[in-house]
């Protein structure tokens, strides 16, 4: 196995249903224009109360890939 160089970048993911599913669509998203992703962390996680009910969860991860 050689060396390896990672770039990290910050995203946040969004979902009405569950903060999994926002990571899971933040992955998911990323996955589409970025190659060789290794490790996610999740930095953050907040969300949107309407009625008393959790109504929408943001979650802020930093996303670890190698460059080419």
């Amino acid at each position: 196995m050689g060396d390896h160089i990672y770039k990290i970048i910050e995203i946040v993911g969004s979902s009405t249903k569950s903060s999994d599913d926002a990571i899971q669509q933040a992955i998911a998203k990323a996955g589409a224009t970025l190659h060789n992703l290794d490790w996610f962390e999740v930095v953050e996680m907040r969300g949107h109360i309407a009625d008393a009910k959790v109504a929408h969860y943001q979650v802020k991860l930093k996303i670890g890939f190698r460059l080419d």
